[in-house]
């Protein structure tokens, strides 16, 4: 599950940025690199549990299905935060700074 969430989320992020390409003024193409390392990551995983597992690999318990889901939920959302921090520092639309130097000038 784990695999399946980033992947998923690697997609649905990828489809958005190739939507924007040319522009590219919120870094999504940084949101992608994320869940596609993420994704390989579970992938290599995946292959080593097969490793070791064999064919039980493919009929975990409910309980594990589960308990992987959210673990790939938590994954996709450091995945958020640490974009969004990225995202805060660039200020790309300069958002951020002129919240900044509005409230310096108001003082």
């Amino acid at each position: 599950m784990t695999l399946l969430t980033s992947v998923f989320a690697a997609i649905i992020c990828t489809v958005i940025w190739y939507n924007n390409a040319p522009k590219s003024e919120m870094k999504v193409g940084l949101l992608c690199w994320i869940y596609w390392g993420a994704s390989l990551m579970w992938f290599v995983d995946a292959i080593y549990e097969y490793s070791e597992l064999g064919a039980e690999y493919f009929t975990p318990a409910p309980i594990y299905m589960l308990n992987d889901f959210y673990l790939g939920l938590s994954v996709v959302a450091l995945g958020l935060i640490i974009w969004l921090v990225y995202l805060l520092i660039k200020d790309p639309k300069g958002v951020v700074k002129a919240a900044l130097f509005q409230k310096k000038k108001n003082n």
